[in-house]
């Protein structure tokens, strides 16, 4: 079976390559094409996957390639991972959001509006020439803004192409392990759309365990979202939230956190590659060691702002793990081999939702077998987390009106009409600010 990975020179696509190693079973994949528009970081990431599969025997294949369509012909999965722009280009996001005094992180507010500017024409690209020269492949989609970005996809690919993300499934294991459950025997009633959405509940032998959880403030205040939010919070809520809402919820304290931190995320990302990818290209640079330092501060230093903000103190040792590669790589063997299971995934909503449309992708529990992703239906949202759902929602479809259109008047709507832009005047000067830094808004008149 083949597997192409688009932005296959990007730093976590080891993480794909280290979960196929463990991988034994008939029908795995024994092909990966890496695919990136970078040679010289193509070059480098093959020598730390060289590295990993040195003592495996039968590892996977790996070729690498900066040719799209060569990648894409005979593919059976496609995992698309690409980053418009670089992380540059997200750098930049955020520095003319934050002199403005609004949020310029890369999938909530300005920063994700402008990122998805950047990143939908590219990817529709690939949509039509996925549908054209691997019809039959299936795509799962990680780049962000990973909802919207899979949304516009599924308008050339229909339902074969899936989106996802890994802060539903850590945040179901979190409130799993802190009940002393076992996370893989959870139900997890999670509902929204991509870094928008809340636990609702969390089922444990027929039981579900969530109230427990809430009506204790010593066992709320112990976990990520119980620091990060406020036990209060959470109660009064009665649910718990993705982190990234975290943004919406402390938006003023967030914005000052990012005003006033040494560098923004993208920034120390994109200071930090390079040093990675310099040392990696260095005369007997341990390759795999290189990374796995470097992935270590990557995640030790996530969303350092928001817990400093919150009081929240270092990320416990068992969030620093990732998982976005195992989300990917079981929904890949449950479609490949009919093993049916359960994932919370970016899907068409297809009725699930009934505030929104068929064709609106959200992120919510899905059935998964060998003919793709299937929404569980779900209990309606309740009237706030429904406002912010639709207000989003319709952020977005400005973004792929003004990717389809080129109109910069659809821009503007998209950024104006966002819940954390608070002036249409910003909105103006959001606009013109990242079209005068980013070539690839150019289309926009």
């Amino acid at each position: 079976m083949k597997l192409t990975i688009l932005g296959g020179g990007g730093f976590r696509v080891p993480l794909v390559y280290g979960a196929l190693l463990t991988d034994r079973a008939e029908g795995r994949v024994t092909e990966v094409v890496l695919h990136d528009l970078d040679a010289g970081r193509l070059s480098a990431v093959g020598r730390v996957l060289a590295e990993q599969a040195a003592a495996v025997p039968d590892a996977p294949t790996v070729t690498t390639t900066t040719d799209l369509d060569e990648a894409l012909r005979g593919a059976d999965f496609i995992f698309s991972a690409i980053r418009v722009g670089g992380l540059e280009g997200r750098a930049e996001d955020e520095r003319v959001a934050l002199a403005e005094g609004v949020l310029g992180q890369e999938t909530v507010g300005a920063g994700g509006i402008a990122y998805g500017l950047r990143t939908v024409p590219v990817a529709v690209d690939i949509a039509r020439r996925v549908a054209r020269l691997a019809p039959d492949a299936w795509v799962i989609n990680f780049t962000n803004p990973a909802g919207l970005v899979t949304e516009a996809m599924s308008r050339h690919l229909g339902d074969r192409v899936i989106g996802i993300c890994d802060s539903p499934v850590g945040l179901g294991r979190r409130i799993a392990r802190v009940l002393g459950a076992n996370p893989d025997e959870a139900w997890i009633d999670y509902v929204g759309l991509n870094h928008l959405g809340w636990v609702r509940g969390l089922t444990i032998a027929g039981r579900d365990e969530l109230p427990r959880l809430l009506a204790d403030p010593d066992l709320l205040g112990s976990f990520e979202e119980g620091k990060l939010f406020g036990v209060d919070w959470l109660q009064s809520l009665g649910a718990i939230p993705n982190e990234y809402l975290h943004y919406y919820y402390f938006n003023r304290e967030a914005v000052r956190a990012y005003q006033h931190a040494e560098k923004t995320r993208g920034a120390f990302l994109a200071d930090q590659q390079a040093r990675f990818y310099d040392e990696v290209g260095a005369p007997g640079a341990k390759a795999l060691d290189v990374w796995d330092r470097t992935r270590a501060e990557r995640e030790a230093t996530y969303m350092s702002e928001n817990r400093e903000t919150a009081g929240a103190g270092e990320r416990d040792a068992d969030d620093l793990s990732g998982g976005y590669e195992k989300v990917a790589l079981a929904l890949m063997r449950a479609i490949a081999r009919d093993e049916r299971t359960t994932l919370i995934l970016n899907v068409r909503n297809q009725g699930t939702l009934s505030v929104l449309d068929h064709d609106a992708v959200i992120e919510v529990p899905c059935l998964v077998d060998a003919n793709g992703a299937h929404p569980v239906s779900v209990a309606p949202l309740p009237d706030h987390a429904t406002g912010l759902v639709c207000s989003v929602k319709a952020v977005e479809r400005e973004v792929l009106a003004a990717a389809r259109s080129g109109s910069r008047a659809a821009a503007l709507k998209a950024f104006a009409l966002h819940p954390l832009v608070d002036s249409v005047n910003v909105a103006r000067r959001l606009v013109e600010g990242y079209t005068s830094v980013h070539p690839g808004l150019a289309y926009l008149n």
